[in-house]
């Protein structure tokens, strides 16, 4: 253990670069993948699939009960634990698999899709194997193994969606491409995790270490639950009272904005968690690590958000095309609140490190409420007053994630606030010279797409020079920190080029 946690901060981020890396490749993957299947594959086929992903999404929530991240979490960690820990996710992947089985006609009744209910019972296999594998996955989270997950991740999809689907579907085999692509890729993933970080297997059930794991796992289900339900109870609203027109400008504008939140969200979740778990006895450490993390990400979201809202018109255009001019004013109120929606991420990462996660659960019960209340007031004033009404909610979740995170590591406010500094005061000069070359290409009525490259461009060198001419205030103490290590990372042939 000590060894592992020797230069904790370097691993970190080569862990944020690798996992970073590998979920980008994963995206490009993806899109590739699902351009050639859909030269081969009909739209309904398609339809299907999204349907069964929807059910398999929904019911991995319940499929594990946060088994895998205890076992990351505990600060100590016996053979019994690893047993029990193998036997419950085997269990419970068995439970949900029959559930799943039993009421996939229900489930294709309901959505009203007379064929869902064949290709849901087929999709039952990824539940066995992921329960097959959870330990896995978690011992090697718990190892800081970022890059060999990374690869493990990357691999596997691309033989399962960049080779078995596409000749499947060259074979006529249907949306049966689509499900033997994701099989495949799930048991792939199952065999390679299970050789590559063994752990114990005898089958075990304790009394002890089941209460041990589940008390974990209880408040980190709970708290999932909550979450999950926080990201879709918007859409029921303007669904319900503003009808289905709305609903597609709102969704559009939400998932324009959430999609990279999530994604840089999901990165810095992966690697964070399982690191902060191996220093949560260490509460000075876990406040620097906290502290960095928060100044990093305040001084790559602050800046991004104020671009965003400047050249909404544009990317939305790029992005979606013309017809699609409603989407623009929701996107810029939804961009408000980028750091709200990323960092928090952060304090859940403390929390569930340090096993607070009941305190947990309740604060995201209040998200879902705030969620709610939000977008039913926010109604009265159509698409663009349901965001802000969310913009708010996730706000409310921000603070009251950020106190819980303060009060386990015992970090004031003030230094809380201290870490946005430079981010604020980046995004302060970034975002009116931005402004101003934004306003010169309109001017010049460039395409958008040359709109956007230039803005990028022109925010991205304003950016480096600010932070190369006054690192002290548009880096702060812990942005130059990052940088020096990111510099340690470099080639030893380009530390030795550069001046000094």
């Amino acid at each position: 253990m000590s060894n592992i946690r020797q230069g904790l901060a370097k691993r970190s981020v080569v862990g944020i670069f690798w996992t970073g890396l590998s979920m980008g490749a994963l995206a490009v993957a993806e899109v590739a993948a699902l351009l050639v299947m859909a030269r081969l594959l009909s739209p309904n086929e398609f339809g299907l699939y999204a349907a069964a992903l929807v059910v398999i999404k929904f019911s991995a929530i319940f499929e594990s009960l946060g088994v895998a991240p205890a076992i990351v979490q505990r600060p100590t960690l016996d053979e019994r634990h690893l047993r029990v820990g193998f036997t419950l996710s085997l269990l419970l992947s068995l439970t949900v698999a029959g559930l799943v089985w039993l009421t996939a006609p229900a489930i294709a009744d309901a959505l009203r899709l007379a064929d869902l209910a064949p290709v849901v019972r087929a999709t039952c296999v990824v539940f066995l194997c992921q329960g097959v594998a959870m330990v896995a996955q978690a011992s090697a989270q718990r190892a800081l193994r970022f890059q060999w997950l990374a690869a493990v991740d990357a691999c596997t999809f691309a033989v399962g969606f960049v080779v078995v689907g596409p000749v499947l579907a060259l074979l006529g085999f249907g949306i049966w491409a689509l499900v033997g692509a994701l099989v495949t890729q799930h048991f792939l993933r199952m065999v390679v995790l299970l050789f590559g970080e063994p752990h114990p297997k005898r089958l075990l059930l304790e009394r002890r270490a089941i209460g041990e794991l589940l008390y974990f796992g209880g408040g980190f289900t709970l708290a999932r639950i909550c979450n999950y339900l926080a990201t879709q109870v918007d859409r029921l609203v303007v669904g319900r009272w503003l009808g289905a027109e709305a609903l597609g400008v709102y969704s559009l504008s939400s998932q324009l904005m959430t999609t990279p939140a999530v994604i840089v969200g999901q990165i810095l979740d992966r690697v964070l968690f399982p690191t902060m778990a191996l220093v949560q006895q260490e509460p000075a450490r876990l406040a620097r690590a906290y502290r960095s993390a928060v100044a990093s990400c305040a001084l790559v979201v602050l800046p991004a958000s104020v671009i965003v809202v400047i050249a909404a018109p544009e990317l939305v255009f790029v992005l979606l095309g013309s017809g699609w001019d409603e989407v623009v004013v929701p996107l810029q109120v939804l961009a408000v609140g980028m750091l709200f929606r990323t960092s928090y991420k952060l304090s859940d990462s403390v929390s569930r490190a340090t096993g607070v996660v009941y305190a947990r659960a309740w604060r995201q019960a209040i998200f879902v409420i705030a969620v709610a209340m939000g977008a039913v007031i926010g109604q009265l004033w159509g698409v663009s007053g349901v965001a802000f009404g969310v913009v708010a909610a996730v706000a409310t979740n921000f603070i009251l994630m950020a106190h819980l995170s303060l009060r386990v590591i015992g970090m004031r406010w003030s230094e809380f606030v201290a870490a946005h500094v430079p981010g604020v005061a980046l995004a302060g000069v970034v975002g009116p010279g931005v402004w101003v070359v934004a306003d010169q290409l309109r001017q010049a009525q460039v395409t958008p797409l040359a709109f956007l490259l230039n803005v990028a461009f022109a925010a991205g060198t304003m950016g480096l020079v600010l932070c190369w001419l006054l690192p002290s205030l548009f880096l702060g103490r812990d942005g130059q920190s990052v940088v020096r290590l990111l510099a340690g990372l470099a080639p030893a042939w380009l530390q030795r080029s550069r001046p000094g």
